[in-house]
């Protein structure tokens, strides 16, 4: 199984810039269609599938507003079990 990434974008704190989405060397990333609380398109992850933990997105970020987690796989069906 594929180890996914999680990541936690603060809305409030995105002004929607998109250095992230054009920095993605997967394209995980796109600008959402609705206006977080200051007025800005905040960038949401559209692919998380494709996420290789670059971390890319984080760096070039400059309202420090994205984090990645991951996703852990669950024991059981990391060793074949139900």
């Amino acid at each position: 199984m594929k180890t996914k990434f999680l990541h936690r974008i603060d809305r409030e704190r995105c002004k929607g810039c998109g250095l992230c989405v054009s920095a993605c060397p997967k394209n995980v990333l796109e600008i959402h269609a609705e206006l977080n609380l200051k007025g800005y398109f905040p960038a949401f992850q559209a692919r998380a599938e494709d996420c290789i933990f670059c971390a890319i997105c984080c760096t070039v970020c400059p309202d420090v507003a994205i984090e990645i987690e991951e996703i852990p796989e669950a024991a059981g069906a990391a060793k074949g079990k139900r």
